[in-house]
């Protein structure tokens, strides 16, 4: 029987993940970026519905700046909150939630924002239509 300390495991910072302004990222450049196996994103793909890259026409995955992010953040919750898996989804889930609870338009009354916007539209429409 050891009596030595077990090692704290590292912390991996994922703040400290800067993700480039690119459209695709290819698997390999994830898993780089994010310091993970390529096999673990194949696997998240399969367990997290948020995790959806596209399949180019040569069938690589191609990732978009979000599903960087969602790595990002299923990273965290599982390597540095301790999550599951089933509760990093119900969390992710809970976080999506709240998020579309939020008004779309960053206005305080969107109706009458809208209506406001319509009439600014009806009036440059009358400014370029031709004069009878």
């Amino acid at each position: 029987m050891s009596l030595r300390k077990k090692a704290p495991k590292k912390a991996t910072r994922s703040a400290e993940i800067i993700i480039p302004d690119k459209l695709y990222f290819r698997i390999g450049e994830v898993a780089g970026l994010c310091r993970l196996p390529a096999y673990v994103l194949r696997f998240w793909e399969t367990e997290f519905p948020q995790l959806k890259p596209v399949k180019s026409s040569t069938g690589q995955r191609m990732y978009r700046k979000r599903d960087v992010e969602s790595v990002v953040r299923i990273k965290k919750l599982l390597y540095e909150d301790g999550f599951t898996i089933a509760g990093a989804r119900v969390q992710l889930r809970e976080e999506t939630k709240s998020e579309r609870g939020q008004s779309a338009l960053p206005f305080p009354n969107p109706a009458a924002s809208v209506a406001h916007l319509r009439n600014e539209l009806q009036q440059i429409l009358q400014i370029l239509s031709p004069r009878h």
